[in-house]
C-alpha cells in the first residue's frame, strides 16, 4: 500500500492564571475572528461549526475569566467587538503572522524525515528564498499536484546565493529593485553570481513601500519622514534586500538609518511587518504592496523590484528543474501571481542569462573593460 502524508504543525497560545490554571483562548479567538467577519454571532456560528448555545458559553466564560467585555451588540449595527477583543485578535494574528515561516520551517524538516520512511517519493528541488506572497502561492500551489516537488527553507538573499555556491540549494531566490538602486544591490550579490555558471528564472515584478494607517496620520511621504522624531518605524529583518534598499535611500538622503527611531525594530515577513502597524506599535513599516491591501493599511511606493532564482546552468536542463519551469507556466499559477496585489506577472517563468536581466549593470562592465 502506497502512503502520502502532508506535514501540518499549528500553534496556540493561552494565559495562565495566578494559582496555576491556564485558560485556552484557541477557541474563543476563532469565535471572535468570525463575528468581526460576520457582523454577528449566528453567522461566526455557522463559520465555526458550533451551535448558537455553545458559542455564547464560550464567550461568557472567556469574558468572566477575563474580567472584561469582548462583545457590543445593538439591533442597528449587529455585534461587533470591544476594542479589548480586537487587540487581543491582532495580538494573535501578530502571533500567527510570526510563527508562520518558523513553523513552515519546522514542517519541511518534519516532512523531510516522513517522506524518507517512504522509497517511492522522488528528488526533491531545494529551495532557498525569502518569504514572500509568491513564494507562498508556489508551495501551495506544489501542494495541490504530484509532479515538481520542492523542499523550501527560508533565506535572506545573501543566504540563499551562499547555499546554491556551496550546492545546498537548487534554486535561490533573490530581488533586485528597478532603478537607481539596482546597480549598488545587485554588487552587493555578484561575489555569489558567475554569469558562466549560472541563469536566472523570473518570477515577478512588485511594489514596496511604506505601510501607514488610513489616511496617512503622520503625513509620510518620503523616506526623509522616517526622521521625523515623533515617527516610529518598523524594518525588515537583517540580511534583507528591503532593508539593504530602504538604508541606501536614507544614505542617498544624508540621513545615518542609525537616527530613524524603529530602525532596528525589525519582522521576519512582509504581513508581520503590516501587523506591526495595524496593531499601533509602529507608525510606517516597509514591504510589498500585498500585505498592505491584507490588512486594511494605506501604502505608499517607493520601489518596483523584480524577483528572480538564481540556478546553475548544469542543474537547468534536469528533469526535477524543466518540471518546475512548467509549474511556474501554468495558468494555475499564473493566474495566482496575476491576482497578488501590487504584483506583475509579464514573464513569469521566463529563463534568462544575467546579462540579459542586468544589461545596464553588465554592458557597463564590458564598457569599462
Amino acid at each position: 500500500m502506497t502512503y502520502k502524508f502532508r506535514a501540518r504543525l499549528d500553534a496556540g497560545w493561552m494565559l495562565e492564571k495566578p494559582e496555576g490554571d491556564r485558560l485556552a483562548l484557541s477557541e474563543m479567538l476563532r469565535l471572535l475572528a468570525a463575528i468581526e467577519s460576520s457582523g454577528n454571532i449566528a453567522g461566526a456560528c455557522r463559520a465555526c461549526g458550533v451551535s448558537y448555545r455553545h458559542a455564547w458559553g464560550v464567550l461568557r466564560n472567556a469574558e468572566k475569566d477575563l474580567g472584561r467585555p469582548l462583545l457590543e451588540t445593538s439591533r442597528r449595527q449587529g455585534t461587533k467587538l470591544t476594542r479589548f477583543a480586537q487587540q487581543l485578535l491582532w495580538a494573535n494574528r501578530r502571533i500567527e503572522i510570526r510563527l508562520a515561516p518558523v513553523l513552515e520551517g519546522i514542517t519541511q524538516e518534519l516532512q523531510r524525515e516522513i517522506d524518507a520512511l517512504y522509497v517511492e517519493n522522488g528528488t526533491k528541488l531545494r529551495m532557498h528564498a525569502s518569504h514572500g506572497f509568491a513564494v507562498e502561492g508556489l508551495m501551495q500551489v506544489v501542494g495541490e499536484q504530484d509532479t515538481a516537488q520542492i523542499e523550501l527553507r527560508y533565506r535572506t538573499a545573501i543566504e540563499a546565493l551562499v547555499s546554491l555556491n556551496r550546492g545546498e540549494c537548487d534554486l535561490a531566490g533573490f530581488q533586485v529593485p528597478v532603478g537607481e538602486f539596482e546597480k549598488p544591490i545587485l554588487q552587493h550579490y555578484m561575489p555569489w553570481l558567475d554569469p558562466e555558471k549560472h541563469c536566472l528564472i523570473y518570477l515577478a515584478q512588485r511594489d514596496t513601500g511604506f505601510f501607514v494607517q488610513p489616511g496617512n496620520p503622520r503625513k509620510i511621504r518620503t523616506v526623509a519622514d522616517l526622521n521625523q522624531p515623533d515617527v516610529r518605524f518598523v524594518n525588515r529583518q537583517v540580511g534583507s534586500s528591503t532593508r539593504l534598499m530602504i538604508s541606501l535611500m536614507l544614505r542617498q538622503k544624508g540621513i545615518d538609518p542609525a537616527s530613524i527611531r524603529g530602525f532596528e525594530t525589525s519582522e521576519f515577513t512582509h504581513m508581520a511587518v503590516a501587523a506591526h502597524v495595524v496593531g499601533g506599535m509602529a507608525d510606517v513599516g516597509i514591504g510589498v504592496e500585498t500585505a498592505a491591501w491584507r490588512c486594511g493599511l494605506d501604502f505608499i511606493p517607493l520601489a518596483k523590484e523584480r524577483y528572480f532564482f538564481a540556478v546553475r546552468r548544469d542543474n537547468l536542463l534536469s528533469p526535477p528543474m524543466q518540471q518546475f519551469i512548467g509549474l511556474l507556466l501554468e495558468d494555475t499559477y499564473q493566474s495566482f501571481v496575476k491576482q497578488l496585489v501590487g504584483y506583475d506577472a509579464t514573464g513569469l517563468g521566463r529563463v534568462m542569462p544575467l546579462q540579459e536581466a542586468f544589461r545596464e549593470t553588465f554592458g557597463r562592465a564590458s564598457r569599462a573593460a
